[in-house]
């Protein structure tokens, strides 16, 4: 089912007798396994508006986000949250979906400078599921009253409701960027380093450690850059060697895309922790052979290990319930994500709550059910 209108998508879901699975552009293929009916966005596509002087973009769910980026593009603009394509580490095929992105809160490496995905969104439309048509927000940051549907349909991965359009923050694409990188250090030193950096008055857009290389990226005009770079490496960051222009780019392609662990075989955790405690998390997870990357100041790791057993889920889990934290399984096979909760279990409160949105917003039931967990 690929309805073309808000319309139609209402009425394939109001006259629904079983669950459905959402698709966009089935390029981000995690969560648990769900045996539905394919209910597809990529049929709702158009940008509807774009005002580049005031930061705004309004589009409809299934509009590729490559069309996106390049009309932003031509006029010196950007998505700022960065989001990445997953298609290589998760051997899926397809084009991304403006409303996969928004439904999966899809934010890259910048995340620790500007915010999330959710922090860009302004303003949604989407089908709940009893086939209503609600929306929420509007086309300025301000305009979010009451009940702020914008952040709860944002990462809700198409359980609450199928989003049909989005309205988006943009911001101007910098002059140029630069990458500072040090090899060789450890997971501590790492993590120390980058630490240094965030808490410096350089406005860092990027810390991180990839392939045994510490980078900590800066952006912005010409003359400012090259200023800050070398500020940095002049005090918290001697010894680090300055990568510019394309060069610097692609470490940060690579790193937003997960690309040291695509082709490789394996599972594929994306764990939050505090900073301060991800190298010491890697080190406890020896038995697993980890192959680690470590991602806004040290906080996100992708984490490679064997998808074996349960792909060291209660180890993993088990040391973030000391320590605090979440592990999501991004990549396993199918009978791993059949028999491990592929989204950290909520405590119970949390879990209280979550049972009553979807209750809320979809009382069948139908909406990728199990996708989340119970």
């Amino acid at each position: 089912m690929t309805p073309t209108t808000e319309a139609e998508l209402a009425e394939v879901i109001a006259a629904a007798d079983g669950p459905l699975r959402i698709v966009g552009g089935g390029t981000r293929d995690i969560g648990a396994l769900v045996d539905a009916a394919p209910l597809s966005t990529r049929g709702l596509t158009g940008i509807t508006l774009y005002e580049p002087g005031a930061l705004t973009l309004v589009a409809r769910a299934g509009t590729p986000l490559a069309d996106i980026e390049a009309l932003l593009a031509a006029e010196g603009q950007r998505l700022a949250f960065e989001p990445g394509d997953m298609r290589d580490l998760l051997g899926t095929e397809g084009t991304s979906t403006i409303g996969g992105v928004i439904a999966t809160n899809a934010s890259g490496p910048r995340r620790i400078q500007v915010g999330a995905a959710r922090d860009f969104c302004l303003g949604v439309r989407f089908v709940d599921g009893q086939g209503q048509v609600l929306k929420n927000g509007g086309r300025v940051m301000k305009n979010v009253t009451g009940y702020d549907l914008v952040k709860l349909m944002t990462g809700s991965w198409g359980t609450l409701g199928v989003l049909t359009e989005v309205s988006l923050k943009v911001l101007a694409i910098p002059e140029t960027e630069a990458t500072l990188v040090c090899d060789d250090e450890s997971a501590e030193t790492a993590v120390a380093s980058m630490a240094a950096a965030l808490g410096s008055p350089f406005d860092v857009t990027g810390a991180a450690m990839m392939n045994g290389q510490t980078m900590i990226r800066v952006e912005g005009l010409a003359q400012s850059v090259a200023y800050r770079a070398r500020a940095l490496q002049q005090g918290v960051l001697q010894g680090f060697d300055i990568v510019e222009g394309d060069a610097s780019a692609k470490l940060w392609r690579d790193l937003r895309d997960v690309a040291p662990f695509a082709g490789k075989e394996g599972a594929v955790w994306r764990i939050s922790v505090k900073p301060s405690d991800g190298p010491a998390l890697v080190r406890e997870l020896g038995a697993l052979s980890p192959e680690a990357i470590f991602d806004w100041g040290g906080g996100l790791i992708w984490l490679r290990v064997a998808d074996e057993g349960d792909a060291g889920a209660k180890l993993i889990r088990d040391d973030l319930a000391h320590i605090g934290g979440h592990a999501t399984l991004v990549r396993a096979s199918a009978a791993t994500r059949t028999a491990v909760p592929v989204f950290h279990p909520d405590p119970a409160p949390l879990a209280k709550l979550s049972k009553g949105l979807r209750a809320k917003f979809d009382p069948r039931g139908i909406l990728n059910p199990g996708l989340m967990g119970a």
